[in-house]
């Protein structure tokens, strides 16, 4: 992703710890940037926290120094973005990787991967 470029919010689960920075900035969680690259966090991991026990959702908490708001925060923005992925409100982006000639089949194996990786949500309250 661009260094001047804030992520796409549907990529988050390919967002790199970088992007994850940018992303925290414009959420106003821009103290913890630091500290979630020294400890690695990447979109992939911000994906997996909505399966974390309490165990591990304490750990996180400790090991980034973080209030108890900012992390409900953290939260909410992320479900926010998973409700996006789910109603489709944004267009799928072709990663710069990605061959022209498999645009369209990219495309469609995205918007599925996409809602696929948020089905937990939909058993949420």
């Amino acid at each position: 992703m661009s260094k001047e470029q804030a992520p796409e919010p549907l990529d988050f689960f390919i967002w790199t710890v970088e992007d994850v920075g940018m992303w925290l900035e414009k959420i106003n969680l821009g103290s913890y940037r630091q500290i979630f690259k020294e400890n690695g966090v990447n979109g992939e991991y911000l994906e997996g926290m909505s399966m974390f026990t309490t165990e591990q959702i304490l750990r996180f908490i400790r090991r980034c120094h973080m209030k108890w708001g900012d992390f409900i925060t953290l939260c909410k923005e992320l479900r926010r973005i998973k409700v996006a992925c789910l109603k489709g409100e944004q267009k799928v982006r072709r990663p710069w990787w990605a061959p022209s000639c498999l645009s369209l089949v990219f495309l469609k194996v995205a918007k599925r991967n996409r809602q696929s990786r948020v089905v937990s949500l939909k058993l949420e309250p």
